[in-house]
């Protein structure tokens, strides 16, 4: 198994053998139920289906209660496929815990980055915004000129303009495992994560 689902729970700071403070994020990684295998000769590919958060069963649809029960499994409420290379030797029902991971292995963290809003081009694309001066009193934070004049006569594709900013998958690389708490289901991750707290993560080694 190469990766884990888990939720972010907020940051702390724990201390090293020598006694320094290390800034950490908290995230509850698992436990993670195996729901499907796939495999090369029935689906294609190799990969591992599986599932994170118990939930109840009335939030959740038929289809999917029909998917758990078949492999004796409770309503979960994130599923997700992790690619494999070979062969797994884990089957459908199999339960995956935090102790995949130990302290200093390197991880990709993706999850949905906090959604900020409508927001202008100072703050969405780091614009520097115009002088104060020779009377410019209301264009300070305003972007600019946009186009051309009588040719092309348009907005080019992809400009620079205020719009929605964050609320998207984000992926994060060489993060840091700093501890891992197996009794609890916790890691303790050195780096920027992604998205809100208790908002949903994928961790891969």
């Amino acid at each position: 198994m190469n990766g884990l689902l888990g939720k972010k729970i907020g940051m702390t700071r724990i201390f090293d053998e020598a006694g320094k403070a290390v800034s950490v994020t908290v995230v509850k990684a698992g436990p993670c139920y195996v729901t499907q295998v796939k495999t090369v000769e029935h689906d294609g590919y190799d990969a591992l289906q599986v599932g994170f958060d118990e939930k109840k069963e009335k939030n959740t649809s038929k289809p999917l209660l029909g998917h758990f029960k078949k492999v004796n499994l409770p309503a979960l409420r994130l599923l997700k496929e992790f690619r494999l290379k070979t062969k797994s030797e884990l089957k459908a029902g199999d339960v995956v815990k935090v102790d995949i991971f130990q302290p200093g292995d390197v991880i990709k963290v993706t999850g949905t980055s906090k959604g900020r809003g409508f927001t202008g081009v100072m703050r969405r694309h780091n614009f520097g915004g115009a002088q104060v001066t020779h009377g410019q009193s209301d264009r300070t934070r305003a972007p600019g000129s946009l186009g051309q004049s009588s040719w092309p006569s348009r907005v080019y594709k992809g400009m620079r303009m205020a719009g929605r900013l964050g609320d998207a998958r984000v992926s994060v690389k060489n993060l840091r495992v700093v501890k891992v708490d197996v009794e609890n289901d916790l890691l303790f991750i050195r780096g920027s994560v992604p998205g809100a707290r208790n908002g949903y993560v994928e961790i891969y080694k």
